[in-house]
């Protein structure tokens, strides 16, 4: 399913926008990954992504679309699904939980809700299939990062974040 015009008029628009507030090129190779997953409604990994731009932009490696997807992700352009950056997490707990995870270090904790376990889906979502499970997963900064982060704020005045990439 593609993304309506509109919709995808204004996602461009505000990535040139947030590219020109970073510092970072608009360079015609970040414009075409943007507008690959821009116009898509699949939410494409980068294997994806890659080959929809090779269509248009045949000497772009597969480096550097990953290297770009990070970057959009850094700028808040687009968001993640699954496992965090940096590896791949594997959980044995087969019990009924969901998943708290830091955005900056990485760190992951099961929590248990009764509110999520009981959560009614959408009649939409019956339309797509068979739902054999669901989980919720919270994202955001977990209490060390977001008191350095504080922290941080308070020392320079600024707005940085926690470093990624840190395992607790």
């Amino acid at each position: 399913m593609k993304a309506k015009d509109g919709e995808i008029k204004a996602r461009l628009e505000r990535f040139e926008r947030t590219c020109r507030e970073a510092g970072i090129k608009l360079t015609h190779q970040r414009m075409e990954i943007f507008r690959e997953i821009a116009e898509s409604g699949e939410h494409p990994d980068a294997e994806t992504v890659f080959h929809g731009v090779r269509e248009r932009v045949p000497a772009i490696s597969l480096d550097t679309v990953y290297r770009t997807l990070w970057v959009l992700s850094d700028l808040g352009l687009i968001t993640t699904l699954g496992a965090p950056r940096e590896r791949t997490r594997f959980d044995a707990n087969l019990a009924r939980h969901h998943h708290f995870v830091c955005t900056a270090c990485g760190l992951t904790r099961d929590f248990h809700s009764d509110v999520f376990d009981d959560v009614r889906l959408p009649d939409s979502v019956k339309a797509l299939g068979r739902v054999e499970r669901t989980y919720v997963e919270a994202r955001g900064l977990c209490n060390a990062c977001y008191a350095a982060t504080t922290k941080e704020k308070r020392k320079n005045g600024t707005k940085k974040t926690a470093p990624r990439g840190k395992e607790k």
